[in-house]
C-alpha cells in the first residue's frame, strides 16, 4: 500500500483532526519539509544519477544539473581511459592550482557554487565527463492528486511521521504526542538507512548476513 499526494494529505488531516483552511494552505509545506528530511538523512541508491557531460578545453568550471544534491565521483575519458578525480574542498585547489590558465588533464575536482564544479588543472582538451551523484527527486505535491513518488510507495511511515512532526509544530501541538510522532518518524528512518546503507550495498554471499546489535 502506498500514499497518492490526495491521500497523504488526507491522512494529515485525519490524524490531526484538523481541516482548518490556515492549516491546509500548508499541507504541501509540510510534504515537502518530510521529504527534505528524509533526503538528508537516508542515502538510497533511488536517489543516484550519472550525467554525462563535456569539459571545454580552457574553462575550468563543470555545470551542475539542476536536480544537484551533492556529489558521488567524477571521472573523465583520458586517451580512452577513465581517470577518477579526486575531490577536494575549493580552498585546496585554488592552492594547489593558483592559475586557471595552467592547464593539463584535470586530476582535482570540487563544488565551487550551486551551478558548477571546478576542476584541476583547467582541462587542456574537450573530456567526456560522468558525474554520478545524489539529487533532488520531485516531490509529491508535483506528482498530482492521484500521482506517487519512490517515498510515497515505499516510505509511507516515514513520510506520513515527518509530515505529522511538522504539521503539530505548525499547530503548538502536545509535547507528548509530538515525542510519538518523533520515535515513530526515527524508528522508520533507521529502517530506510538499513536498507539504504547495507541492503543495498552488500550482499550475503560476499559478506554475509547483516547483523545488528541486540538491545
Amino acid at each position: 500500500m502506498s500514499f497518492t499526494y490526495s491521500g497523504l494529505k488526507t491522512a494529515i488531516q485525519d490524524y490531526t483532526e484538523n481541516t482548518e483552511t490556515s492549516f491546509v494552505s500548508h499541507l504541501n509545506d509540510f510534504i515537502q519539509i518530510s521529504e527534505e528530511r528524509i533526503l538528508k538523512n537516508v542515502q538510497l541508491n533511488e536517489f543516484k544519477k550519472n550525467v554525462l557531460g563535456t569539459t571545454t578545453s580552457g574553462n575550468r568550471f563543470l555545470t551542475l544539473p539542476s536536480d544537484f544534491l551533492a556529489p558521488n565521483s567524477l571521472n573523465i575519458t583520458s586517451s580512452s581511459k577513465k581517470v577518477f578525480l579526486e575531490q577536494k574542498d575549493v580552498s585546496f585547489i585554488e592552492t594547489v592550482h593558483p592559475d586557471a590558465s595552467t592547464t593539463g588533464i584535470p586530476k582535482y575536482y570540487g563544488v565551487f557554487d550551486v551551478d558548477n564544479l571546478i576542476l584541476a588543472p583547467t582541462p587542456n582538451a574537450a573530456f567526456d565527463a560522468n558525474l554520478h551523484y545524489l539529487y533532488r527527486p520531485a516531490s509529491l505535491t508535483a506528482a498530482g492528486d492521484s500521482g506517487t513518488t519512490w517515498l510515497s510507495e515505499n516510505a509511507k511511515l516515514a513520510l506520513l511521521y515527518g509530515c505529522l512532526i511538522e504539521a503539530y509544530t505548525y499547530m503548538k501541538g502536545e509535547q507528548d504526542l509530538m515525542a510519538a510522532y518523533e520515535k515513530r518518524f526515527a524508528e522508520a528512518i533507521g529502517a530506510l538507512k538499513l536498507l539504504g546503507e547495507a541492503k543495498e550495498t552488500s550482499d550475503f554471499y560476499t559478506t554475509g548476513q547483516i547483523m545488528r546489535q541486540k538491545q
